[in-house]
């Protein structure tokens, strides 16, 4: 849990993608990870977590991710899905500037450092 509840959480698959996250907002966000595969129970458990939250859907772009997004679909349907380029498949392999643009869209604040373009 952050320190400082801001009302924001992302969901994402894995470890290496809450780091990658992490390492580019600037807020005090909660990021939960699934690892992979969800349970029922986990499910209950995320959905309790996050009432009454604003909640962001950030998973990968390939087979596994797609079924998350529609589990997540059906039991959160409040939640903002946002989504990598299908080129990078993997949020933890996405370029840093592009997760930052991703996120900026969904008014979450990021480090200016990850704005610039090449």
């Amino acid at each position: 849990m952050a320190l400082e509840d801001n009302g924001k959480v992302i969901i994402v698959e894995g470890k290496s993608d809450k780091k990658r996250i992490q390492s580019i907002i600037k807020e005090p966000i909660e990021i939960i990870c699934t690892n992979g595969t969800i349970s029922i129970a986990k499910l209950d458990e995320i959905i309790d977590a996050t009432f009454d939250r604003e909640v962001f859907i950030l998973v990968d772009s390939d087979d596994a991710g797609d079924k998350l997004r529609k589990q997540f679909r059906r039991e959160l349907p409040e939640a903002e899905h946002l989504y990598v380029d299908r080129m990078y498949r993997e949020v933890a392999a996405a370029p840093k500037n592009h997760i930052a643009s991703v996120l900026i869209s969904a008014n979450i604040d990021v480090c200016a450092e990850y704005l610039t373009y090449k």
